[in-house]
Order: C-alpha cells, then sequence, then structure tokens
C-alpha cells in the first residue's frame, strides 16, 4: 500500500506540472485556410498579393452575385446620372485592341471611366464583324448574313445608345424595321435573352462554358453590363440577365476574350485582343 501510495503521488506531481505548463505556454489560433478561387491567372491582373495585397475598388454602380455554382459581377448604369458610349479607335485612328489600351487612351484625353469591357465580336484584322456606330458615324454596316460561330446564332441583336443617353437591345430584324440612328452602337450574337424568352437553341446547361459577358437593358432603362468570373454556358447566362438582372432584352458580347477594367485597373483580363469596347462614365456637374 505504501508503494502505491507512493506512484500516486508522483503521478499526481506530473500532472500538475504538465497542466501548469499547458497553461503558461501562449495559445496560438488555428489558422482557416480559405479554398483558392477558381480564377485564371490573367483575371488578378492589376492587383499585388502579399503583406501589403491591393484589391482595385470595386464602383458603387457594380455588385458580385453567385448564380447556378459561377460567380458574376453585375453593373447597373442609370442613363439620368452616367453616360455610356462605345470606342474602338484612337486619337491616331488605329484601333486600340484591347480593354486596356481603350481606358488608358479614354483617361490620357481626361476621360476615365468608371468601369470599360469588350462590346463586341471582330475579325482577324480587328474590325467589326457587325454593325458598329460611334459618335453617329456608322464605322461598319449592320450584318443579316448567315454563317456559323456565335454571333450567327440567330437571333442576333444590337446594343445601342441614342443622342439623350438612352439605350435598347434590340435583336437585328427588329433594330434594322425600326429605323434608328443612334450615336453609338454595337451588333453581336447570340441574343441571350429576347422580350422575356431565352435564345430558343440553348441548351439549359450544354458543355461548352467560358467565361463570358453581355449586356442588357431594363424596363426602367437601366443598362445592366455582365461578365462571370468563373466558366458558364450559354443557357445559365442568360438565365443570369433574365433572372438575376432582370432584363427582358440581353445581348451576348463574348466569350473567353471576355474582359472588365475599374477605372484604369483591370479587374478581369483574359490577355486577348478586343474589338469595340463600352465604357461608363459618370456625368459633370452642371
Amino acid at each position: 500500500m505504501h508503494r502505491a501510495g507512493y506512484f500516486i503521488l508522483i503521478l499526481l506531481a506530473a500532472g500538475a506540472w504538465g497542466a501548469w505548463r499547458m497553461m503558461s505556454a501562449r495559445i496560438e489560433p488555428a489558422r482557416l485556410e480559405l479554398p483558392q478561387p477558381s480564377q485564371p491567372e490573367s483575371a488578378n491582373a492589376g492587383r499585388q498579393t502579399g503583406e501589403n495585397e491591393t484589391v482595385t475598388d470595386k464602383p458603387d454602380i457594380c455588385e458580385e452575385a453567385v448564380f447556378e455554382g459561377a460567380r458574376a459581377i453585375l453593373c447597373v448604369a442609370d442613363p439620368s446620372v452616367h453616360v455610356i458610349r462605345l470606342v474602338y479607335r484612337g486619337p491616331d485612328g488605329a484601333v486600340l485592341g484591347s480593354v486596356e489600351k481603350a481606358v488608358t487612351a479614354l483617361a490620357a484625353g481626361g476621360q476615365t471611366p468608371i468601369l470599360a469591357m469588350n462590346a463586341g465580336m471582330y475579325h482577324a484584322d480587328m474590325t467589326p464583324v457587325g454593325l458598329y456606330v460611334e459618335n453617329g458615324t456608322e464605322l461598319a454596316p449592320l450584318n443579316t448574313d448567315d454563317g456559323f460561330g456565335n454571333f450567327f446564332l440567330k437571333p442576333n441583336g444590337v446594343f445601342f445608345v441614342r443622342e439623350d443617353g438612352s439605350a435598347g437591345v434590340m435583336e437585328t430584324e427588329a433594330y434594322r424595321a425600326a429605323g434608328l440612328a443612334p450615336e453609338f452602337a454595337t451588333q453581336s450574337g447570340p441574343m441571350l435573352v429576347t422580350q422575356g424568352t431565352i435564345h430558343p437553341r440553348f441548351l439549359p446547361d450544354g458543355t461548352s462554358k467560358y467565361i463570358r459577358n453581355g449586356v442588357g437593358v431594363r424596363a426602367d432603362g437601366s443598362i445592366v453590363l455582365a461578365i462571370t468570373r468563373d466558366p458558364v454556358s450559354l443557357g445559365s447566362f442568360g438565365r443570369l440577365f433574365r433572372d438575376v438582372a432582370e432584363c427582358p432584352n440581353a445581348l451576348f458580347f463574348d466569350g473567353a476574350v471576355s474582359s472588365l477594367a475599374w477605372g484604369l485597373q483591370m479587374e478581369i483580363d483574359a490577355g486577348e485582343p478586343a474589338g469595340p469596347v463600352v465604357a461608363v462614365f459618370g456625368k459633370a456637374e452642371d
């Protein structure tokens, strides 16, 4: 009994010493490891990472959303307080060729946009595939031909801005019949949503998935510019405009080459050329 009691005292002393050591040691909080987003490296252009990480400020008119498992950015411009224009060539008449060069050229001219993105398809020589109007001058005619590729997936359509700043999205044949003379216009395809209906040839969720961007106009006249951070199908992208952006009419701009600038910083950069570029500015105060 005496020997057993001796061993018990030793065990109790050892336990007390261990408990004191644990209490006196510095407690380090567990580190939470966040999953890395499935975002291509090119989408991080304009950011610095590390201890002094800096992130481009998101404009007030833009919001992040997750729809059907994919991240997207939706930016809403109000024609009463914003100016929307298209740009394709620099002051020397040469094609700018990228969203980054477009915002740089605009800023050099004293007009830094709130945001800008690619806004229409182009040929290998960088000429627009369809209608393109800038400052009231038609630089490329309306294209009603048949062909292969997204542009010719009928119905395609036109995004236009009138001289008073109001905007619209119309199916190509309806646009031609309307006889409009817009200040800015760009033709692309396919239409994502027409009068509240998703394009009839879209699969619910096709296997062709890319980072995509496009434009829609709400019933109240506000313009929604959207781009996804993750690859999506055309069907899902159409539903994003119809169900989240609430646009009865929306037009696909492009996929795989889709890029977005916030101010002078590239938020999403595919690293590919761009033809027409749409830019949003704040109206100058009177």
